[in-house]
């Protein structure tokens, strides 16, 4: 099947390790040209390329997606590079430090927001005045289960998440004449170094394993996937507006599993 992402310009960030390098490699096999950024790990970034491969045409895009004059410069490489911008997938993102709201302190409270949620906005500003000239465009912001599943102690990441999908939900309506479409991708539990401490004890798996119904941690490789297909007019032309759950069923209350 052809998915036409052959020669798209897409930007990923947060794609030096995790879902969002699974993401950038994924799309890279299917021809497109991809823009990885990353914040610290220039390591990870430079595996992320290795992954990809010398015959894929790649731009590396450094720093913070919460400082706006940065995101700025990317896009005007990106402009440089390939004269825009066709696909935008907002992978970037933080839990931050688990805290109740009484105690908690507010500094890392909006860092967690400057980064999930304005970070996003920067980038969906700059890469929709190009997708608005051109007529054109994808934009996929991964957010979470909990975009809709509570976690205490992680307000800020909730919230941040939610976030995303109401303003993913309103760009799409900003931009539905426009041939532009706009939507998530919500993992659920999905194995990475980011939660290693979970997933390497027996305990806390069999314990997570509980609010799986597929009883298993995801792997990137599904993420990636479905990313893929959700970017690909061929799959998913018709899909806008909406999140898509990637999860095992976290969000289908597996509580509820047998009996009320």
């Amino acid at each position: 099947m052809d998915l036409q992402l052959k020669d798209k310009r897409v930007l990923v960030t947060g794609s030096s390790g995790g879902i969002g390098q699974a993401i950038a490699v994924a799309l890279a096999r299917e021809g497109a040209r991809v823009a990885v950024q990353y914040r610290s790990s220039e390591d990870g970034a430079r595996e992320t390329l290795s992954q990809i491969g010398e015959n894929t045409d790649t731009l590396l895009l450094q720093g913070d997606v919460s400082d706006a004059d940065t995101v700025v410069e990317w896009f005007e490489k990106i402009d440089e590079a390939w004269g825009g911008i066709d696909i935008l997938i907002n992978n970037a993102g933080i839990d931050g430090e688990r805290q109740e709201v009484a105690d908690s302190i507010i500094e890392e409270w909006e860092k967690v927001l400057s980064i999930n949620l304005m970070g996003a906005y920067y980038t969906i500003r700059q890469a929709l005045k190009r997708m608005l000239l051109q007529q054109s465009g994808v934009v996929l912001n991964v957010t979470s289960v909990h975009e809709q599943i509570p976690w205490a102690g992680q307000s800020a990441y909730c919230a941040s998440k939610a976030g995303l999908s109401m303003l993913t939900k309103s760009i799409a309506l900003e931009v539905s004449d426009k041939n532009i479409r706009a939507l998530c991708l919500a993992p659920g539990a999905i194995k990475t170094a980011t939660n290693e401490n979970v997933w390497s004890d027996d305990e806390k798996l069999a314990a997570l394993k509980t609010k799986i119904p597929l009883n298993r941690i995801g792997k990137v490789e599904e993420i990636a996937n479905q990313a893929v297909s959700l970017v690909s007019e061929t799959t998913s032309s018709y899909v806008t507006g909406a999140t898509v759950f990637a999860d095992g069923g976290m969000v289908a209350y597996p509580s509820f599993e047998k009996g009320g």
